[in-house]
């Protein structure tokens, strides 16, 4: 009888502490989910700031293309230089979907987060194109707003839409080429028969 009281004591005792847990962190996962609502929609409406507000002055980002901004200044001169239809810029435009692939993991007051995204690329010389890629990011609880303090995109360097398109210029290059030397060779050996001796 006294095992079963103190079994039921310990269950209800964890399972109110782990709820407990599980509430205290409810507001931040809510503001977190909102930070990545904020940054989606301000890549894909071309309003960076609604990303940048969300960066910390110390922030270190890596983009796909592994460069590095740091702070939201960098976030804004990074996208300035490479989003837009300035004379320079690479991108027409840049659209993304990410998702989180499992709760954040909490620290105190710093947060992990990690997920997936469907990008797409609209450069100015060239037809779009899609990658799938990861993301991390950390971030850091300041004055009851939470800050990213680190973030991290990346693809398959090794298997990628771009990697498909150059294996598929390398072929028809190659075939190019020798249905092109064939044909020189035909024609040496043509004109070589009708050289009157």
């Amino acid at each position: 009888m006294r095992t079963s009281l103190l079994v039921f004591l310990l269950s209800v005792l964890f399972g109110t502490s782990l709820a407990f847990g599980e509430d205290q962190r409810a507001a931040d996962r809510q503001q977190l989910l909102r930070i990545l609502d904020d940054i989606e929609h301000g890549i894909n409406d071309a309003n960076i700031e609604m990303m940048a507000r969300h960066i910390d002055e110390k922030a270190v980002v890596t983009w796909l293309n592994a460069e590095v901004s740091q702070g939201p200044d960098g976030v804004r001169a990074y996208f300035k230089r490479m989003v837009g239809n300035g004379p320079d810029s690479v991108l027409s435009k840049y659209q993304t979907h990410p998702q989180i692939s499992q709760p954040a993991t909490f620290y105190g007051d710093v947060a992990v987060a990690n997920g997936t995204t469907e990008d797409e690329f609209t450069p100015h010389r060239r037809s779009a194109f899609n990658f799938s890629s990861r993301w991390t990011a950390t971030l850091r609880k300041v004055d009851g707003q939470w800050k990213i303090i680190a973030l991290n995109l990346s693809t398959n360097t090794f298997n990628n839409v771009l990697i498909s398109e150059l294996e598929r210029f390398a072929v028809l290059t190659g075939v190019g080429g020798l249905v092109g030397g064939l044909l020189l060779a035909g024609a040496g050996c043509y004109f070589r028969r009708r050289k009157p001796a």
